[in-house]
């Protein structure tokens, strides 16, 4: 078996509690080292994790026995370590958002393609199977005709020092929860879509803490979008047809032993359908996989530059 031998740049929670996990449980996987600018960090995540722990990040760049790298380090330290990547020659599995503007994404995007590697963003929630449950609903015509996509992702105020709230590295509801709610919108309505009207609120601080979209296709169909750091939880989407409406109730975090619940409405009918629990960071981890053996790369590339470009239009269109 030809294992992806893959190193981790940086020690941040949702790597430690959700993505080394899933790493380690996949026998494909080889999980060589980890770093972190501290040997003290690292040493903590390798022991736990059964790797070996490297203090700075270019010395885990440097190693000649990694051929990937997962990154979970903040928005704003994004080009800087992924260029330095790509020049050592590593795939990257990175943290949502990729960038912290269009023209940053474009930037890595093409020293990607230049060097013929893979970056693909850790979008999970895309790989969990609740989503194509919902696909073949809407393929079976039971809603009837789209009309309108709406998704809600935003949850109560984060601990004072969390990254999110600092602008310089790339903090604020856009490129978190936003992302989330701009991504889903493009697997049902497609990436032919833009921002026609957003607004962003930052209540006096220095990140956007809370925000909303409006986003069209040529088609006519569209997409409301909500999301925030300092709102009632809400993780859901809905899709209304012309003769009914599907709801997806836990739309972007369900837990590995999570039962997620998709809700059918129609004339007079309600049905819940229950998706069996599965690990959504494992599946995306073995998609990754895929796109490397197979160099699928020109899919992702392209994913990620639209989803930039929407959140780009989304900052742009708050500020008019």
């Amino acid at each position: 078996m030809n294992k992806l031998k893959i190193g981790v740049l940086g020690c941040a929670n949702i790597a430690k509690r959700s993505v080394l996990p899933a790493i380690i449980s996949i026998a494909e996987y080889d999980l060589v080292a980890i770093a972190s600018r501290t040997l003290v960090k690292a040493t903590e995540f390798g022991i736990e994790f059964n790797c070996e722990a490297v203090e700075g990040y270019q010395n885990l760049l440097d190693r000649n026995d990694i051929e990937a790298i997962y990154m979970p380090l903040p928005t704003g330290l994004h080009e800087e370590w992924v260029i330095k990547a790509l020049e050592a020659g590593k795939h990257i599995l990175i943290e949502k958002s990729l960038a912290m503007n269009y023209e940053s994404a474009k930037r890595m995007v093409d020293l990607a393609r230049q060097k013929d590697l893979l970056i693909m963003e850790n979008f999970m929630f895309l790989y969990h199977g609740q989503h194509q449950f919902v696909k073949k609903i809407i393929d079976k015509g039971e809603i009837g005709a789209l009309r309108c996509f709406r998704s809600s992702f935003g949850f109560p105020p984060l601990d004072g020092d969390n990254f999110r709230y600092n602008v310089a590295l790339g903090g604020g509801s856009l490129l978190d929860a936003a992302a989330y709610t701009i991504r889903a919108s493009q697997l049902f309505l497609g990436s032919d879509i833009w921002v026609e009207g957003a607004t962003l609120n930052n209540l006096n601080t220095e990140v956007d803490l809370f925000g909303g979209a409006y986003l069209k296709s040529e088609s006519g169909m569209f997409a409301e979008v909500a999301f925030g750091f300092d709102n009632f939880y809400q993780c859901n989407y809905e899709i209304w047809g012309s003769k009914g409406k599907i709801t997806a109730q836990r739309a972007f975090t369900p837990g590995e032993d999570f039962t997620t619940t998709i809700t059918l409405e129609k004339q007079g009918e309600l049905f819940d359908y229950k998706i069996d629990p599965e690990n959504h960071f494992v599946n995306i981890l073995n998609e990754f996989k895929r796109c490397v053996l197979q160099k699928k790369f020109e899919t992702k590339y392209e994913e990620i530059l639209n989803q930039s470009r929407l959140l780009q239009e989304l900052k742009d269109k708050s500020e008019v």
